[in-house]
């Protein structure tokens, strides 16, 4: 068997990886000419994952690992293709397929009887049947689930800890037909090991759903509920602020009780998925009504941080304001989606002068994002914590400059280490 990987990002570099490690020799395709040489030449793309330069390098000395920016001729040659690109969105999570559209020509223009194409990457309920293998079809002059065969299997896992997590999360699949279901499941079987889950009503390992829809609506469902729980938390965190009460407290001792799986607030909720995938689902399901509303309340995140600081502050015209994380979360070196964008903009928009740090981003790379950076402990007005980076965990009053104001908007910050003239909000709590 041999397998391609087409999409060697963040994901899909260490699925790559994965199959080889199962003894298969794997082609990896990516438009980036930097990604193939780095990949090739046993370094990591990207930092941040653990466990991927060895990995790499185990694959490349085992001879079953090699890169390529063509993407068709690392499908011509391929059992399984396993299709991972990024679709990138629009403001308001509308997707664009021109890349996910593109790449499936390549493959079509190669395909024939017998392969199988999976697509990794999420997708709105019903594009796998009627948007991509139409065009698998139509370039390849083959009839897709007949002469070859289509299968939706959405990733599962979170940048940082992929190997881990193709570990511990069943593998969904679902075919075009039955037979394309059972190939997957097949290839999965012999690729993938799966740690004990006695939480699970299921044996851990890979579940066929039994079509590409339902595959699609699994993942969907996954990150729509997350959104909708987190919406739902922030609203319990604006009333714990009014009532003066720690939510995180009230969350917990809920918690305690097991049909009680309340999220936590935060001060805004960004990435690839949470922001985009109810987005994809609200798409499909024109008459649902509790996503479009969660989007709108996580949405109104920064918006509701700034108005906090205006209560303490009064008018912000003037004020330097700092923002701690330009990254959408802690430890990851990714913008999608990140809080600090309506941050900035709503502080700017007020009259503020926002500047920016950020321990995984150079000062330089700051200024590229449009940002003003800053240095810690350099004079401010006030201050949000938007990513929660662990290099800010035990810093005090004193290591930021003693500002007016400190907001916490992910509950990193020790609260002993704030006294006499600065004052430490934070979000959820009175």
């Amino acid at each position: 068997m041999k397998a391609a990987v087409i999409g060697l990002g963040k994901i899909g570099l260490p699925i790559a990886i994965t199959i080889a490690d199962a003894g298969i020799q794997v082609t990896g395709g990516d438009a980036s000419p930097k990604v193939v040489e780095e990949v090739n030449s046993g370094r990591a793309p990207f930092p941040g994952e653990p466990g991927l330069v060895e990995g790499i390098q185990r694959s490349l000395s085992s001879g079953l690992l090699r890169a390529t920016t063509d993407n068709a001729e690392a499908a011509k040659n391929a059992d399984i293709i396993v299709v991972i690109v990024p679709m990138y969105v629009d403001d308001q999570g509308i997707p664009d397929y021109s890349i996910l559209e593109s790449v499936s020509r390549d493959i079509g223009s190669v395909l024939h009887a017998g392969q199988t194409v999976i697509y990794e990457t999420t997708l709105p309920v019903g594009a796998t049947r009627s948007r991509l293998a139409p065009i698998l079809t139509e370039v390849s002059g083959l009839k897709a689930g007949h002469d070859f065969h289509v299968v939706h299997s959405p990733e599962r896992v979170f940048s940082g800890r992929v190997f881990a997590d193709l570990k511990r999360y069943p593998k969904i699949i679902g075919g075009l037909t039955p037979s394309c279901g059972d190939i997957a499941k097949d290839f999965y079987q012999q690729v993938l090991v799966f740690d004990d889950r006695p939480d699970l009503d299921r044996l851990n390992g890979v579940w066929d759903l039994g079509s590409v829809e339902a595959a699609e609506f699994a993942k969907l469902a996954e990150t729509t509920y997350r959104d909708v729980n987190i919406a739902l938390a922030n609203e319990f965190g604006d009333f714990a602020e009014r009532l003066n009460v720690d939510i995180h407290e009230i969350i917990d001792a809920a918690n305690s009780q097991p049909f009680s799986h309340i999220h936590q607030p935060g001060i805004y909720v960004g990435g690839h998925c949470i922001p985009v995938y109810p987005r994809f689902y609200s798409s499909v399901d024109t008459a649902a009504k509790l996503p479009p509303l969660a989007r709108q309340i996580n949405d109104a995140g920064p918006e509701r941080a700034v108005n906090r600081l205006e209560v303490e502050l009064g008018s912000l015209q003037g004020m330097k304001i700092g923002v701690l994380g330009s990254t959408y979360r802690g430890g990851v070196k990714e913008m999608a989606f990140s809080g600090v964008f309506p941050l900035v903009e709503i502080l700017e928009r007020k009259g503020a002068l926002p500047v920016v740090h950020d321990p995984m981003l150079s000062d330089a790379e700051l200024e590229s994002l449009g940002f003003i950076p800053f240095e810690l402990g350099s004079t401010v007005n006030a201050i949000i914590v938007q990513a929660d980076h662990p290099e800010y965990q035990n810093l005090g009053a004193n290591d930021l400059g003693n500002p007016t104001v400190v907001l916490d908007g992910r509950r990193i910050l020790d609260p002993s280490l704030f006294s006499g003239s600065t004052t430490l909000l934070t979000i959820g709590r009175g």
